[in-house]
């Protein structure tokens, strides 16, 4: 607006130069010629400098009225910013308050989600504590009313393992055994034995367990008592289990730490036996049979051991076990008896006086690699024995004879069909290793001069099993034991086991008495029948069925038959027995009624 307020001045300025100029420039008339136009001229007109001034004074007021509409303009504007920037501020306050208004809508959007949230939080909360609080109190008084374990100081007691049985067995030919089968007894076809029957009904077989199981923050400290009333005084040694009376199955302690490593000690089965779980003591698992002698080609002892388990991860377990050695009299025909291997027990150090017991050298060793590879379980195991005895030779100096024996082995159990079928094979071959499997035929024999001989063994032992129910279990068990032939020919004489030269003419007739005198009359085996044992071969079908198994614990019943069949090495058999051979056969039934405690 200034601006075009300067350029009209300008403008109307320079005109007023430029008229100024005009004038001046204009010849003069003369003076006649001056008053005569006086007279004639017109009435006169603005000067220039009123002219100038008129046009000056219009000017200013042009300029007043141009600055008056400028500084109304100034102030419209002013006034127009100013509305402008209240209008900017109350929009940008409005778009704040706006912004705010949705932080906080926002906010009030999450808090209600978490109010919500935590308000189903705290149903599920209430709900879930509602259902531990009852479930606990509902723990808490069965552990009262009826606890399933004993807590003292820390410790828990569990009577688990116990139970009270009533049995029978029924032989078709006669062992004299009890409910215990021996084996290596089963009566050969023509004794006297095997034209009896018997039964034999008994309670012994009832069980006492209790463990004991204490917790620290790096360890778990366990130990563990199984009793029965299986053993016999005058019968005991420790040619495979304990059987002092009262009858200690079971004696040890247990300290398994949270790194893996496990150190247990005590009387117990041995580390050769199947496990189920990695190779903890306390997870064997054993045929599924009523008789304590469990089967033919089973692989066990039950005896004193001090093992250390590893394990690896938890598909890998690793061990060794030091375990109280036994060796089984030598066995065979003709065998030297210049020698000492051991004694009757002494009174003094309570042992049994009519038992024999070896002067072992050093303990049994047994390694033992598990695998559990997501099915089944696997195993590998080694064990190696020390055998020594002191030889007397004719005229010349005493001198002690040491054999090392021992044998490989190993076995799996897995399941099929969704745990409704499980199926197990375990086997173990070496030398002098007799003592391990079930029927303990012998585990040396020995030379002319009195040295040991380890005798080739093999034990071996098939299962199936059945559970179509959780209250019904039906199994089927084959296996056998094995000992080779070992022998040497000293002259004409044939020394050691399974000899050619065993007279076997009366495998085959049964024995009579002679005269009137029957006081030496044997009836356990013919006469003239002198083999070895070669093999004992056992076949076993039975059932468990629970009636009960619950908080008031279990009561079952159990069936079983077996087929034994002993076989002697052939002999010398004569006329009377030309294939110089003989075998006993029998079939044997089982029951049991048992009461578990829970």
């Amino acid at each position: 607006m200034n601006f075009r307020l300067i350029t009209a001045f300008s403008a109307i300025l320079a005109a007023s130069l430029a008229g100024s100029s005009a004038y001046a420039g204009a010849p003069q008339a003369s003076a006649k010629k001056n008053a005569a136009a006086k007279k004639a001229a017109p009435p006169s007109k603005p000067s220039v400098e009123e002219q100038i001034e008129a046009l000056r004074r219009d000017l200013e007021n042009q300029i007043d009225s141009l600055k008056s509409d400028l500084a109304q303009k100034d102030a419209q504007l002013k006034q127009a910013q100013q509305t402008a920037a209240d209008a900017q501020a109350a929009a940008a306050k409005a778009e704040a308050e706006a912004g705010a208004q949705q932080q906080a809508a926002t906010e009030n959007t999450a808090a209600v989600t978490t109010l919500q949230s935590t308000v189903n939080d705290l149903k599920a909360n209430s709900t879930s504590l509602a259902t531990t609080i009852s479930d606990e109190t509902s723990e808490i008084k069965k552990a009262i009313a009826s606890p399933d374990e004993i807590h003292i100081k820390g410790i828990t007691l569990s009577p688990t393992g116990s139970f009270i049985a009533a049995e029978t067995v029924w032989r078709q030919g006669a062992t004299g055994g009890g409910i215990n089968t021996p084996f290596t007894g089963v009566p050969l076809q023509n004794s006297d034995a095997a034209q009896m029957t018997e039964f034999q009904g008994t309670g012994r077989q009832s069980r006492l367990a209790l463990k004991a199981i204490g917790k620290l923050d790096k360890m778990t400290l366990t130990g563990y008592y199984e009793m029965d009333w299986l053993g016999t005084g005058i019968t005991s040694n420790n040619n495979q289990s304990n059987s002092y009376v009262l009858r200690q199955r079971q004696l040890w302690a247990d300290a398994r730490l949270n790194n893996g490593w496990d150190f247990s000690g005590g009387q117990g089965w041995s580390l050769a036996a199947e496990t189920t779980k990695g190779l903890q003591r306390g997870s064997e698992i054993l045929p599924a049979t009523i008789d304590p002698q469990y089967e033919a080609g089973f692989v066990w002892t039950r005896q004193y051991s001090f093992r250390v388990t590893k394990d690896i991860s938890k598909a890998l377990f690793v061990g060794v076990s030091a375990e109280n050695a036994e060796t089984l009299n030598p066995a065979g025909a003709g065998l030297p008896t210049n020698l000492l291997i051991g004694s009757g027990g002494n009174g003094g150090g309570l042992y049994n006086p009519t038992a024999n017991y070896s002067f072992n050298q050093a303990p049994d060793m047994i390694a033992k690699v598990a695998f559990e590879p997501g099915w089944g379980h696997w195993e590998l195991f080694g064990i190696s024995r020390f055998f020594r005895d002191r030889i007397y030779p004719a005229g010349g100096t005493p001198r002690n004879d040491t054999k090392v024996g021992g044998g490989i082995g190993g076995g799996f159990r897995a399941p099929l069909f969704n745990n409704k079928v499980s199926v197990g094979l375990k086997g173990l071959w070496g030398q002098g290793v007799g003592r391990y499997g079930s029927s303990t035929i012998a585990d040396i024999t020995l030379r002319p001069d009195g040295s040991i001989s380890p005798l080739h063994g093999f034990s071996g032992l098939s299962t199936v099993e059945l559970n179509p129910t959780s209250r019904l279990n039906l199994y089927f068990n084959y296996g056998g034991d094995y000992i080779g032939r070992d022998y040497t020919i000293n002259g004409t004489s044939q020394i050691g086991y399974g000899t050619y030269t065993a007279d076997m003419s009366g495998c085959n007739v049964e024995p009579n008495p002679s005269g009137s005198n029957v006081a030496g009359f044997n009836p356990a085996a013919p006469a003239h029948c002198t083999a070895n044992t070669k093999d004992v071969q056992e076949f076993t079908a039975g059932d468990w069925y629970y009636f009960y198994k619950g908080p008031k614990g279990g009561l079952r019943m159990g069936l079983q038959y077996s087929r034994f069949e002993r076989d002697l090495w052939s002999g010398n058999g004569g006329t009377t027995n030309p294939s110089g051979t003989a075998k006993g056969i029998d079939n044997m039934f089982w029951t049991s009624f048992r009461y578990y405690l829970p």
